[in-house]
């Protein structure tokens, strides 16, 4: 039985639409240029070279799905010269009308940080990881970004090689004084991982390391999931439900895996899980769900940019106006009587439910293409790029990580 046949077609696009009304998910800046993987990239004619060409990248994702009015920005990356950059970001704000998103900071990249940053022996080094957040945080601050991602990526591969329980104090150390300097708007979100690249320990590898870590740091500490930062076969519906229980969900780094962390296209692997997860945040009256920031985190390495940025905000769309679809009132009704069979078939129901003809009725509604990557195709945007930056990309050079 699917949720149709249960709703009319009024209240199926009634819930459809105001689901996709009240639903914003934020794009990366490096999910648009020739960033690869572990091992080396294969570059793209139509990547972006620049960081206002990231910009312009966005704002025609946005221009076509009418839901990422904000990119996530990488420090080193996008801002190389840290808090001097700002005026130029803002710049590129006015000229494109996409908001600075969440920002970024780069705790891996330096070859200081082979031993870890903020885990580091070496008090100088996490000094130097210290300063860096610090910098961060102002960046946030004058951009009027409302959150701060760390992923730290510090741990060991050898055991008996590091001292885990001087790091732990190393970190809360440092987590704590990158608390102290946020502006009131401001949050800092904590990522976790479990392996790569240390594959002994790593020294945030779940998410209850994680949530203790942003608690000790303060009140605007919150704990960030990434849907490919897991072991095998992990129940992330769970956390997530953990989490809202106890008020310390912050946002989401969305893409999907089949095995690790491999950065693919949200619900090419198990848009079921995705639902799932839509799922308990819709069902949830925990104080702070409407503050979860939904976000992506993936880099393109074979498809191409700007398609695979548009197929993962459509079907982000898509699992989210199914997960608006389930009777929760019924759904609670059959859980309490342990009807198994009927609570999984209703709640299967709103998965199986074919939502692409509302979505498109709400596109048209909004003044939006019916189809955003027929329209990126039949737009004249992509050989328009490709044919800006083709010649630049083709110098580039592949390296490998």
């Amino acid at each position: 039985m699917h949720a149709g046949d249960t709703l009319t077609s009024e209240q199926l696009q009634t819930r459809v639409f105001a689901a996709l009304d009240s639903f914003r998910i934020e794009i990366p800046s490096w999910g648009f240029s020739n960033t690869g993987t572990r091992f080396g990239k294969f570059t793209q004619a139509a990547a972006a070279t620049t960081i206002e060409e990231k910009f312009a990248d966005a704002a025609e994702v946005n221009k076509l799905t009418g839901v990422v009015p904000t990119m996530a920005l990488h420090v080193l990356w996008d801002l190389p010269n840290g808090v001097s950059d700002v005026p130029s970001i803002q710049a590129l704000v006015k000229k494109y009308g996409i908001q600075s998103g969440s920002i970024n900071p780069n705790l891996f990249q330096d070859q200081e940080y082979k031993y870890g940053s903020i885990c580091n022996p070496s008090t100088e080094i996490r000094g130097n990881a210290l300063a860096h957040l610090l910098d961060s945080v102002e960046i946030g601050r004058e951009l009027g970004a409302k959150d701060v991602s760390l992923w730290i990526a510090d741990g060991s591969n050898y055991p008996g090689t590091q001292s885990m329980s001087k790091r732990i104090g190393y970190m809360e150390e440092v987590l704590t004084s990158t608390h102290a300097a946020l502006a009131p708007t401001q949050r800092m979100l904590v990522e976790y991982k479990p392996f790569e690249p240390a594959f002994y320990h790593t020294d945030i590898a779940d998410w209850g390391m994680a949530l203790e870590l942003a608690r000790r740091a303060g009140p605007q500490a919150k704990v960030l999931v990434d849907t490919g930062h897991h072991l095998q076969g992990t129940n992330i519906e769970q956390i997530v439900t953990w989490l809202l229980h106890v008020g310390g969900l912050g946002g989401f780094h969305f893409n999907d895996r089949k095995y690790a962390d491999d950065d693919l296209t949200l619900g090419s692997i198990d848009p079921y899980q995705v639902f799932r997860i839509f799922h308990e945040i819709l069902s949830s009256d925990a104080k702070g769900v409407d503050d979860i920031a939904f976000m992506i985190d993936q880099s393109h390495n074979l498809k191409g940019k700007l398609e695979a940025m548009i197929q993962t905000v459509v079907t982000a769309q898509e699992l989210y106006a199914k997960a608006a679809l389930v009777d929760h009132a019924k759904l609670a009704e059959l859980q309490q009587s342990c009807r198994l069979v009927e609570a999984e078939e209703t709640f299967r129901g709103a998965f199986w439910t074919d939502v692409r003809p509302i979505i498109r009725e709400w596109r048209e509604a909004r003044g939006l293409p019916a189809s955003p990557l027929a329209a990126l195709a039949e737009g004249g945007y992509m050989e328009k790029i490709t044919a800006e930056r083709g010649a630049k990309n083709a110098a580039s050079v592949s390296s490998y990580a």
